[in-house]
């Protein structure tokens, strides 16, 4: 009997351990396999931007960590302490928190935050010229990305 036990406990410790994460192979693809004949590194997307508040592009860069599963969001480096906010257009794709750490190329819309309260004033503001309202704008966090396609490089 004891013997029976024993070999039911070790069915379920085999069974239990093929259920744990295995780690995402190179080229695992989630949307749309992104293009990679125009590439760049994520730290120079906002020097290659400029003047334009969006363009699309691809770019590869290390996941810094996933915020939400479902709909992708995940926060990418930016360099110089620098973060991309990204997220899938494609709110159906769902992306396993493994990605925290891993380098992955990315397919999109870049685009820089904009702040309506630069210089601006605000109708019913009783003081001209005098802004009223604080914008808690995160320098850090500048850049968005929606991303169409993502592919794990390393």
């Amino acid at each position: 009997m004891k013997l029976l036990y024993l070999l039911v406990a070790l069915f379920l410790s085999i069974g239990a351990g093929a259920q744990q994460h295995t780690p995402l192979p190179h080229g695992t693809v989630y949307g749309k396999k992104p293009s990679i004949t125009s590439m760049m590194p994520a730290t120079k997307l906002e020097a290659y931007m400029g003047n334009r508040t969006r363009i699309s592009t691809t770019i590869e860069g290390k996941v810094i960590k996933v915020t939400k599963t479902k709909g992708g969001w995940f926060e990418l480096d930016a360099g110089n302490g620098k973060i991309i906010n990204a997220h899938f257009k494609d709110y159906a794709v769902t992306i396993p928190t493994d990605l925290k750490g891993r380098t992955v190329i990315i397919e999109g819309v870049a685009q820089k935050q904009f702040i309506a309260d630069d210089g601006q004033h605000f109708a019913g503001d009783t003081v001209a010229g005098k802004k009223q309202h604080n914008v808690n704008a995160n320098p850090k966090q500048s850049l968005t990305f929606e991303v169409s396609g993502l592919m794990v490089d390393k």
